[in-house]
């Protein structure tokens, strides 16, 4: 277990709930760059990642890019950048809706479906690797605590 005090070099903070503050925003770093290293074999950032999740998760239904934006993890992400650049390496299909020509339908590929399936799999094993040190009980608490945040 490494302390926040130690992996950031800082031995007192004003009080718990700064110190709070900055344990989520150094776990979440932390987490990411987990994310981001299991990931990079297949070519993809995180938010590339969520984008290919979400698809997944209404496949074999198309998606818009507001839809795919009101979903995303990263709400700061540009979910019609992100879109672009996996239409570029062939995960995603953009189709312009027959109904309506100002909306954009966005579909995985065959191929993208493969790699979302693959690279679900390897983020799974890594994070877990991560997080066993927790109970089931304490998981369950921890994320109670952090929806209580979100009030």
């Amino acid at each position: 277990m490494i302390r926040l005090e130690d992996a950031i070099q800082q031995k007192h903070f004003p009080d718990v709930h700064l110190k709070m503050d900055i344990n989520i925003m150094f776990t979440a770093s932390w987490l990411a760059n987990i994310k981001s290293r299991a990931l990079k074999e297949f070519g993809i950032s995180w938010q590339q990642f969520n984008i290919l999740r979400i698809l997944k998760g209404c496949h074999p239904k198309a998606a818009s890019v507001r839809y795919l934006a009101e979903r995303m993890i990263d709400q700061t992400s540009n979910a019609s950048r992100l879109v672009d650049k996996l239409v570029l390496k062939k995960l995603v299909d953009r189709n312009v809706c027959p109904e309506d020509r100002r909306q954009v339908e966005i579909t995985l590929t065959d191929h993208g479906m493969q790699q979302v399936g693959r690279a679900s799999l390897e983020l799974e094993g890594g994070v877990k690797s991560y997080l066993h040190h927790l109970t089931e009980e304490e998981a369950t608490q921890l994320n109670a605590l952090l929806d209580k945040i979100r009030i």
